[in-house]
């Protein structure tokens, strides 16, 4: 960081002579404490969040009677404007199911987020900062309706649940695959389909699915059984048949073992609807948020960031 010399020039303390006593002793006029705003001191562009940070001489009352010990420079971390409006946005999904139960007033609270978030945005050619477009996006919220008749149907089905929409883009061969991770009692499997893309403007790129993939089932470690399960408004209870899990898990454990050894079924794209464009309009190394040709919104977070941390 520029002037980081600066720091050790800070002026914690002064001392002066004494003629009676040869010790350097405090002097009065000491600055209980100084703030320095690092911002102001760099020039350097960055696409990453800039931290504000400010730093505190202490002084000895903080620490104790003890005059000969050196004052210290604490160096207090304050999160940015955007990681705020980020952490905002984040907690406005809770229970809205990735969009799919959000009230309208909650969509609108939304909205008004991703607008100041838009405005901000660090990085404002997404298109040729590809390597911060690389790699796994976690889908958080859309308002895309195409979506919906999916998440509705995964919240009705007993026992089956979506685990996960995401996005992973590779940069480097310029391919999209856009994946749904579902589970259910003993196994997982996987809806994808496969897309190239090409950049035709700073924020904006063209796609063309190619194909779809069916992911033969990966078998679970072992069937976890509710208690009970709702369908239909009538709630199940599943409680006597958990005496018969053992033998089913053995049956089923047996049968996941021959279909996972399955090559995954894949078939062409070749309709009308196979082409549609992306427009990203915030990026950063963990937030991305696009806009689709009808005018949807998705909000997607990068595998592994704290932002998916509840």
């Amino acid at each position: 960081m520029a002037s980081m010399a600066s720091v050790s020039q800070f002026p914690c303390k002064t001392f002066q002579n004494s003629s009676q006593n040869s010790k350097l002793i405090p002097s009065t006029s000491i600055s209980p404490a100084n703030r320095i705003n690092f911002s102001a001191l760099s020039n350097a562009k960055s696409t990453k969040l800039k931290q504000s940070f400010a730093v505190r001489a202490v002084s000895e009352d903080e620490w104790g009677p003890d005059s000969s010990a050196p004052s210290v420079a604490v160096v207090e971390e304050k999160p940015s404007e955007i990681d705020l409006l980020k952490k905002k946005l984040v907690d406005s999904f809770y229970g809205t199911n990735r969009g799919l139960s959000a009230s309208s007033e909650t969509r609108a609270e939304i909205v008004e987020l991703i607008t100041q978030l838009e405005a901000k945005n660090p990085t404002p050619a997404p298109t040729e900062a590809l390597p911060l477009l690389n790699g796994k996006w976690i889908l958080a919220y859309t308002t895309f309706s195409g979506l919906f008749p999916l998440l509705s149907r995964g919240a009705a089905l007993p026992l089956v649940k979506i685990e996960e929409i995401s996005q992973t883009i590779d940069s480097v061969n310029f391919t999209v695959q856009n994946s749904v991770l579902f589970s259910g009692p003993g196994a997982t499997t996987s809806i994808s389909t496969n897309a190239k893309f090409e950049v035709r403007s700073p924020k904006r790129v063209q796609i063309k699915f190619e194909e779809g993939v069916i992911g033969t089932p990966q078998l679970t470690d072992s069937i976890v059984l509710p208690d009970n399960v709702e369908f239909l408004g009538q709630k199940i209870d599943l409680s006597p048949f958990k005496s018969l899990l053992t033998s089913v898990e053995d049956t089923a454990s047996s049968v996941a073992k021959t279909i996972s050894s399955r090559p995954p079924l894949k078939f062409s794209i070749s309709n009308r609807n196979a082409e549609s464009w992306l427009l990203t309009t915030y990026l950063d190394d963990e937030l991305r948020i696009s806009r689709g040709d009808g005018g949807s919104i998705f909000v997607l977070i990068k595998a592994g960031s704290l932002l998916l941390t509840p």
